[in-house]
């Protein structure tokens, strides 16, 4: 992990304040989190684009209003870092500058077994997995609950049903807080959605030093964060992409963890 640095801001340099809605994307450069942000600008959201990469940034933000005329807003920021976390909360919970969207996509992995990391990196994968998810799903509640509208998707991971080291056990904290959340929230016109992907082909196993796939086990990020907006605009609670995927979850729930368990070292290698 990069040392924490202070978050540097840039207002909104796209077109000024609209109707459209507008989405928050956090991880917003690269993989997922990219796709995520195309997408909704081709639907017509605005964008406030959080990552920690200012060049990146900046790239992204040109792109997307070149090709969709949108307004996009970035926020550079380290969610491991406290300050920087707090910048980005204050920016989801702006009453002034609605965000109707909130999309928690920031993460990384661990290629190592919990006792050959260093713990600091285990606490800093925490930090963004779930201290953030939680800091910012907060923030937007509050806001999202007073205006009676909204909606939030926590990108989680098939590996939250298997037994896979702290990885895993905060993805399932993600899916049992957005699961607790979507009900808790549904009366008041906010919806939750985990997106749950299997393997994707992005930068993320790169990150992780891991080789990346090329099978049926791997989807396209297109196809995954189309079925993932989709499934948020039908009101569901889980999205899991792919029905390889769907299996796999499935069979989760009949096969017991001390057999799931011996195959943990799968996307590791």
């Amino acid at each position: 992990m990069s040392s924490p640095t202070a978050p540097t801001p840039s207002g909104p340099t796209g077109p000024s304040p609209s109707s459209r809605p507008t989405a928050l994307v956090t991880g917003a450069t690269a993989g997922i989190g990219l796709e995520f942000a195309r997408q909704l600008a081709r639907s017509g959201h605005d964008l406030v684009l959080v990552a920690r990469d200012e060049p990146r940034l900046q790239s992204v933000a040109a792109e997307l209003r070149a090709a969709s005329g949108v307004g996009v807003e970035v926020l550079r920021a380290d969610l491991v870092d406290a300050d920087d976390l707090a910048r980005v909360e204050e920016r989801v919970a702006d009453r002034e500058r609605p965000v109707d969207l909130l999309v928690n996509n920031a993460g990384f992995g661990l290629k190592k077994r919990f006792l050959d990391n260093p713990v600091e990196d285990e606490v800093a994968m925490l930090q963004v997995l779930v201290t953030a998810v939680l800091r910012l799903s907060h923030a937007a509640l509050g806001a999202m609950t007073e205006r009676g509208h909204g909606g939030i998707i926590n990108v989680s991971s098939v590996a939250a049903f298997l037994p896979r080291g702290s990885y895993s056990a905060a993805k399932a904290w993600v899916n049992s807080f957005s699961e607790w959340a979507a009900h808790e929230y549904r009366t008041a016109g906010v919806t939750v959605t985990a997106l749950c992907p299997g393997f994707t082909k992005t930068e993320f196993h790169e990150r992780m030093q891991v080789k990346r796939g090329d099978n049926f086990m791997w989807l396209d990020v297109e196809f995954l964060v189309e079925k993932a907006l989709a499934d948020h605009a039908k009101g569901r609670v889980f999205s899991v992409p792919g029905a390889q995927y769907k299996t796999v979850v499935a069979l989760t729930r009949a096969i017991p963890s001390g057999v799931l368990q011996r195959f943990q070292s799968i996307g590791r290698r």
